[in-house]
């Protein structure tokens, strides 16, 4: 994971920034007629700067996917990008036709896309794949003897600063924080807010004033589902309650699998999903003070069950297996993206078109995705055993704006 400054410190460091008068400009002079420049693939150099032109032969293994399989995936980001001028087209070309087969979808792409191979900040190529996935809890919408375990909604006092409304350099990075009289202070912990469910599950210390949407049985469900994102309640009639992402407390996210390598209390291929519930379960005194080590803390809302899958942050519902989260950082949250890694702890090839339609508090990086698998145990112990190398390209329109992404 790539490691990054707080957003605290970039505040403070932001605040000590002085502003410089513009210079005398020159005196204007004849330019020479320039030469015709030489013919050469578009670059986002200034928006994306880790994104490389590519002819459509260097994306290795293209030739090889289902890519009609990715169509329903890219037709549910195109409800929402057909309203952006540089996708208008596209999407109007892609709604009108009739579901493609394989070579009729990669012609598609071809015809319209410009192939851009990510890369990290030092110019490699390869980085990390992990996976995840929806998965099902039980609880109640009521608390009980069983269910004792909240899922917030987001608080009333949680304030989000878009930085970029001020800084446009530092479009993607938001302060979370609450108001204590004129000043902004960081949100409380996971720490602070467990402290304050255990007063009587209502949220009275610490500051916190929690909202409970549902109540979860298990903490440690609870806790996967938060770095999930998203997912479903079984509740005691058997009926489900889906819930999604709505905000998030604002502090990094600190992954325990990696605590627990590093304290030799598991094997670094123990510590999957799976792994570290198994030692919860033997380990139920320690597992509060784990579970504070990450002091991040997701809250939720109620989703309509007639959704075909959850929300990812495009607000179209994502696809399993053809859906990514990426790091809005270096890629752009709307295009298609060829993946090309490996099945869960397996040689065997995963290559496959699929949309960025997420991001992930644990994504960061220039080649960096997490592949959504579905919904359930399955797709959860798939996504639990995820962490393979993979190289990724980046599918942009021929003519699309560059001057107005990130800069």
């Amino acid at each position: 994971m790539l490691l990054r400054a707080s957003p605290w410190l970039f505040a403070l460091l932001l605040s000590a920034c002085a502003v410089r008068p513009p210079a005398e400009p020159p005196t204007p002079v004849p330019a020479p007629t320039p030469a015709p420049p030489p013919l050469r693939l578009p670059t986002p150099a200034a928006a994306y700067p880790t994104l490389k032109p590519m002819d459509w032969s260097a994306v290795a293994f293209w030739q090889g996917d289902a890519a009609s399989e990715a169509w329903g995936a890219f037709l549910q980001s195109c409800s929402t990008l057909i309203k952006r001028s540089a996708w208008q087209a596209i999407c109007a070309d892609a709604t009108s036709m009739a579901a493609p087969d394989d070579a009729a979808a990669r012609a598609f792409f071809e015809r319209h896309f410009q192939p851009y191979q990510a890369t990290q900040e030092d110019g490699s190529d390869e980085g990390m794949v992990t996976g995840y996935y929806e998965p099902l809890l039980k609880g109640d919408r009521v608390r009980s003897e069983r269910a004792r375990f909240p899922l917030y909604a987001a608080p009333d006092d949680l304030v989000t600063v878009d930085l970029a409304s001020v800084y446009p350099e530092l479009k993607n990075l938001r302060l979370r924080g609450k108001l204590v009289g004129n000043k902004l202070v960081p949100y409380p912990t996971r720490k602070e807010i467990d402290a304050a469910t255990r007063d009587n599950g209502l949220g009275k210390v610490n500051g916190f004033r929690g909202k409970p949407i549902a109540w979860a049985e298990d903490p440690v469900d609870l806790f996967f589902l938060q770095i999930q994102g998203s997912g479903r309640i079984e509740l005691p009639d058997g009926s489900h309650m889906r819930v999604g992402y709505a905000d998030q407390n604002g502090h990094p996210y600190q992954s325990i699998g990696k605590l627990l390598v590093e304290r030799g209390e598991l094997k670094l291929e123990q510590a999957s999903m799976q792994g570290i519930k198994d030692w919860g379960a033997q380990n139920p005194d320690k597992l509060p003070e784990l579970l504070a080590a990450n002091p991040s803390y997701v809250f939720f809302r109620e989703l309509s069950n007639g959704l075909t899958g959850p929300l990812g942050a495009l607000g179209v519902p994502l696809t399993g297996g053809r859906s990514i989260a990426v790091d809005p950082r270096f890629i752009p949250l709307f295009p298609p993206v060829f993946l090309a890694t490996t099945q869960p702890n397996s040689p065997e090839p995963l290559n496959r078109l699929v949309m960025a339609q997420d991001t992930g508090g644990a994504i960061r990086g220039g080649v960096r995705a997490d592949f959504f698998w579905g919904f359930g145990d399955a797709a959860g112990e798939l996504a639990g055993r995820m962490k393979q190398r993979g190289r990724m390209w980046v599918l942009l329109p021929k003519d699309y704006p560059l001057s107005t992404v990130r800069r």
